[in-house]
């Protein structure tokens, strides 16, 4: 079964750290891009970050500098770490799974909400 499960998540200072974690089932893992997606209030979805199987990375202007997306492919497992967090990063944000071919993620996970406070 096609699984992504976030963690990590909570509230945070504006200048703080965070690490979002994504567990992923290995049938989507492979070979695929993954990556962060985020969502804030009264917002449409927005992309965060991704990272092929390769390594290749892609990062919104907004978080350049200051977001690291990493993976381990052996392990299943994708982090997001997030430094200098500032107020306007407040989202819930979302790990997805999506097929290299693809424009638009094929899996989502359930969220995790990050608050950064001013």
């Amino acid at each position: 079964q096609v699984q992504l499960v976030e963690s990590g998540g909570g509230l945070v200072q504006a200048g703080g750290s965070r690490r979002l974690s994504c567990a992923a089932s290995r049938s989507i893992f492979g070979d695929n891009v993954m990556g962060w997606y985020r969502q804030a209030p009264g917002k449409q979805r927005e992309l965060v970050a991704t990272i092929t199987k390769g390594g290749e990375i892609k990062y919104a202007d907004s978080v350049k500098g200051r977001f690291t997306i990493s993976r381990d492919n052996a392990k299943n497992m994708l982090w997001l770490q997030m430094d200098s967090l500032e107020p306007g990063d407040t989202a819930v944000y979302y790990c997805i799974q999506q097929r290299p071919w693809q424009v638009v993620p094929d899996y989502w996970g359930q969220g995790t909400q990050v608050t950064v406070s001013s």
